[in-house]
């Protein structure tokens, strides 16, 4: 008999929770992979949605599970998970990507729900459910990431200046616009390969805590599928306000930065996704764009919106956080 036969409703709802919540990952964080294609107007928005969604489920079949076992097992003992504290984790999430959304604020679903997910551990069983390590790794790349991505980015945009120096202006061009599509399609790999597997992780660890995954913690096929599925959905339909932000109001892109942003910050997903670290695409993308902004010159990065993305970010685990523990007591009630 399948695992899905013999769930019970409880969990069938909270999974869907789930699914949907990595459906609004998608719509939230569709910006994060196709905001430099779209400013350039190398791409439509149509078709740099579908062209995200496409390489976002094509990380399937490249990418191993490290990060959804990050999350399912190295932020709060599995072995105290419950319905409750899933919902409280999940409702904290989405609350929080509604209203950055709704504001146009890039702010991160990944630490949302990894912020929601410790609000609620955490009012369940008190500090001591809390795996530090994991933790802390996670948190330590929240300022890692995107200043990797930052300097890698620049990096690039120094690297490539030297390498085209002597190129007519139209013919780097050229040679850009190729380069930027394969890095948007990396960047976009990443972003699957990355956030959809924290759902898997929220997914699975649901299952084992209510004895339908056996003795050791796993995740599914069907899981990986279904999340894959839903965040592809959600990047179809796309994420403009967010689009705007992150690709003309921190700094207007060139083909040529479009590149190095997508490029720096794909190098730095890979990484991440390899170590199982559960990192922010919106932060990593952020700093690839002020990196390449500040590779041309300081006063090219508009500070003031960076400093709004910065101060979300901060804000964005502690937020969600108190939204999962509320959403837990109350569950808890029923």
């Amino acid at each position: 008999m399948s695992i899905l036969a013999t769930v019970t409703p409880l969990v069938l709802v909270l999974v869907a929770m789930a699914l949907a919540f990595d459906f609004l990952n998608g719509l939230h964080d569709a910006a994060n992979s196709i905001a430099t294609v779209v400013t350039t107007r190398l791409l439509t928005p149509v078709q740099a949605v579908i062209f995200a969604a496409f390489f976002n489920f094509s990380a399937y079949w490249l990418f191993g599970l490290k990060v959804a076992e990050t999350v399912g097992k190295g932020i709060v003992n599995k072995d105290v998970i419950t319905p409750q504290v899933i919902f409280g984790a999940l409702v904290g999430a989405m609350t929080w990507n509604v209203i950055t959304w709704w504001k146009g604020i890039p702010s991160s679903s990944s630490h949302a729900l990894i912020g929601g997910l410790l609000g609620a551990g955490v009012a369940h069983g008190g500090l001591g459910v809390i795996v530090w390590k994991g933790v802390n790794t996670t948190t330590t790349w929240i300022v890692l990431s995107p200043m990797v991505g930052m300097f890698m980015s620049m990096a690039l945009m120094l690297l490539t200046s030297w390498l085209f120096m002597k190129a007519t202006a139209r013919a780097a061009e050229g040679i850009f616009k190729k380069l930027h599509l394969v890095s948007a399609a990396a960047y976009s790999m990443g972003h699957g390969a990355n956030d959809a597997q924290k759902t898997m992780g929220i997914i699975a660890v649901l299952l084992y805590s209510q004895g339908l995954l056996g003795p050791t913690f796993h995740v599914p096929t069907w899981v990986v599928i279904s999340c894959y599925t839903a965040i592809g959905l959600g990047t179809l339909s796309g994420g403009w306000k967010i689009i705007e932000t992150m690709g003309s109001k921190i700094t207007k892109l060139s083909h040529h930065q479009g590149f190095c942003a997508s490029a720096g910050g794909s190098i730095t997903m890979f990484l991440a996704s390899g170590l199982g670290i559960p990192v922010s695409t919106t932060h990593t993308i952020t700093g690839c764009v002020v990196g390449v902004g500040a590779a041309r010159r300081a006063s090219a990065v508009r500070w003031s919106v960076a400093q709004r993305v910065v101060i979300a970010w901060l804000i964005t685990i502690p937020a969600s956080a108190a939204v999962g523990a509320t959403f837990y007591f109350i569950a808890s009630r029923f």
